[in-house]
Parts: structure tokens; C-alpha cells; sequence
């Protein structure tokens, strides 16, 4: 096990660790690799650049364009590194419906190339960031680590397998790994496709610009939405925290929020009034999902610091692509 305990050890000691981190340049990885970075530790960052910008990167981070299956390029950057953070992946729900394949090649294989590359390379730590989506619709929430999964997509399923290889193979080639299944983290950042773009900075750019707010259903639906930097504190604590190996932890806000409620919460921090139109079918996402985090706070250490409330006024000030007549902005925040 490596020898480092948890955050409040981070914040006692001066303790330096090299790192890898998959999927860099992406929201999270960006905001992981930059937090990292400024504690001083060393940091390699790749990514493939298909969605993931290298400018939103820090000077600091040594960055590599590369691709996850990668192997021979895995064997040189994995040299020396203490612990990496598996944040490479295919992650929009309706694309993995039309290109399942290609989510399988990415998410489940690349996870195998890569784990397979650490224990030729003898590296002993891996953070694989999975998701909520793996669980789809349970009865009982906030849902815990033991439910069934009933993944109810492409997306979810390649999560899944990519946890269950990464824990069997750790397992077996004595690899330490830690899964977290992220819930819907947002942030200022966070990446604005043209179709089927995040709740969150989809609303309050709607709402801000006057455009159109579309809700699917009745808007009674419920996620459970969680700030980037309560996410990264959560990673941050998962490469050294004692007990977490082979565990897998929720991270979320552990408040369960509809989308109706996110609309209107949209429209009042930005002042703006957007056309709302509501598609009467739910495009078949579970009816409900909340994280819960009693694991993360036993494990991690873990507790939420930004209510969504804050965590949206944040977003909604300093990502420029939000603002009321914002132009082609760029999806990094410089």
C-alpha cells in the first residue's frame, strides 16, 4: 500500500507524488490535473484532444496528446508514477446509443490497455472515475455502493465492465484500485456540445441569452448534481486514502434535485426569462438518482462544500460562454 494517508495528511506534511492522468485535458481532468499541480506534485497529463481542450491545462502539468490504447506510449509515461487517475472515455449517453461500439472500444478497452500497461510498467495505484449512470432506475435512494446496477445504456454499460476489470485485474496482478462513480458533476468549463449539452450550463445559458429551456416529461425526474471542485476534492483524497482499495464510492452532493427545479433556480440567478417547452416523453433516463455518501465520508473524508445554489452562481460568473452576449467563447476557462 502506498504510504501516504489521506487529505488531512496532504495538508500537514509536504508530500510530493507523480501522477498520470487519462482523459487530462477533458472537465474533470482538467480541473484534477490543475489542483494537483498547484500543490506541487508532478503531474502527466494525455488525452486524446476529441473533446478535451490542452488549454484549460496549467503551464505546470507536462502534457501529452496521446490515445488510451495506446500501450507503447503508456509504457513511457507510466515510468516513475506513484498513482493514475482513469478519466479517458467516451461519456455522452445518446452517442453511446448510436455508437456503442465504438464506447466499448474506448471505455472497456482502453481501461484494459492501460491496466495492463501499469503492471508491466509496476505501477501500483489506479483511480478509475466511473459513474452514477451504472445504477439507473433503483427504488431505493439515495442509492448505495451494493445495489444492482440496471444500466440502461451503452455509456453505462462500458462504466460497468471498465469497473469490473479494473477491480478483477487489480485484483489478481496486485494492483491497488479505487472506483468512483461520479454522479452529474457540473462547473464552470464543463463541455457545451451542440446537441444533448449538460442540464446545468445548457439552462443557464438558455436562460441568460433568452433562448429555449427544453424539459422532457413532467421536469419531476431528480439527479443529483455535484460541484467540479467537490468532485476533485473527493479524487484527490481516493489516491491515498488507506482503506479504499478495491472499494467503490459514490461521489455526489447527496441531495437529490429535479430538473424543474434546476430550471427555475437557472432563471433566477441569471435574471433572464428563456422559452420553457416541454417534450411530454422522457427520453428514458431513471425517474430518480441520488448519491449516497456515507462510504465517501467513512473512506475519503469526504463532505460536499458547495450547495447547487452556490455551486450554479459560480458557474454561471465565471464561465464567459454563459454570459447574456456571449459569443464563440472558448469551451476552456483560460
Amino acid at each position: 500500500m502506498l504510504k501516504y494517508a489521506g487529505t488531512a495528511f496532504w495538508e500537514s506534511q509536504v508530500v510530493t507524488m507523480n501522477f498520470l492522468i487519462t482523459g487530462a485535458a477533458g472537465f474533470l481532468g482538467s480541473a484534477l490535473s490543475n489542483r494537483l499541480a498547484a500543490k506541487g506534485h508532478s503531474v502527466r497529463g494525455m488525452d486524446d484532444l476529441s473533446t478535451g481542450y490542452s488549454e484549460a491545462l496549467s503551464p505546470e502539468v507536462l502534457f501529452t496528446r496521446a490515445d488510451v490504447n495506446d500501450r507503447p506510449r503508456l509504457w513511457t509515461l507510466l515510468q516513475n508514477i506513484d498513482c493514475v487517475y482513469h478519466l479517458a472515455a467516451r461519456v455522452l449517453v445518446p452517442e453511446s446509443v448510436l455508437y456503442p461500439r465504438e464506447y466499448n472500444l474506448v471505455n472497456v478497452g482502453g481501461t484494459v490497455t492501460l491496466m495492463e500497461a501499469m503492471r508491466d510498467v509496476g505501477v501500483k495505484r489506479v483511480v478509475f472515475i466511473s459513474s452514477g449512470a451504472i445504477y439507473g432506475d433503483q427504488e431505493e435512494q439515495p442509492v448505495k455502493e451494493n445495489a444492482i446496477p440496471n444500466p440502461r445504456s451503452p455509456y453505462a454499460v462500458s462504466k460497468l465492465a471498465a469497473e469490473y476489470y479494473v477491480r478483477t485485474i487489480g485484483s489478481l496482478w496486485k494492483i491497488e484500485t479505487v472506483c468512483l462513480r461520479v454522479f452529474n458533476a457540473y462547473g464552470p468549463g464543463q463541455h457545451l456540445p451542440p446537441v444533448h449539452a449538460p442540464v446545468i450550463p445548457n439552462f443557464l445559458r438558455q436562460a441568460a441569452q433568452g433562448g429555449t429551456v427544453v424539459i422532457n416529461g413532467d421536469g419531476s425526474q431528480t439527479r443529483d448534481y455535484v460541484y467540479v471542485e467537490d468532485v476533485v476534492d473527493a479524487m484527490e483524497a481516493a489516491a491515498t486514502a488507506p482503506q479504499a482499495n478495491q472499494q467503490i464510492i459514490n461521489v455526489g452532493s447527496g441531495v437529490e434535485t429535479s430538473v424543474a427545479d434546476v430550471s427555475s433556480l437557472a432563471q433566477r440567478i441569471t435574471s433572464g426569462k428563456p422559452q420553457t417547452v416541454r417534450n411530454p416523453q422522457n427520453l428514458g433516463g431513471p425517474s430518480r438518482l441520488c448519491a449516497d455518501l456515507t462510504r465517501a465520508r467513512s473512506i475519503l473524508g469526504y463532505t460536499p462544500q458547495f450547495s447547487l445554489e452556490e455551486g450554479m452562481h459560480i458557474t454561471y460568473e465565471t464561465d464567459p460562454r454563459l454570459q447574456p452576449h456571449a459569443g464563440n467563447t472558448q469551451a476552456y476557462i483560460a
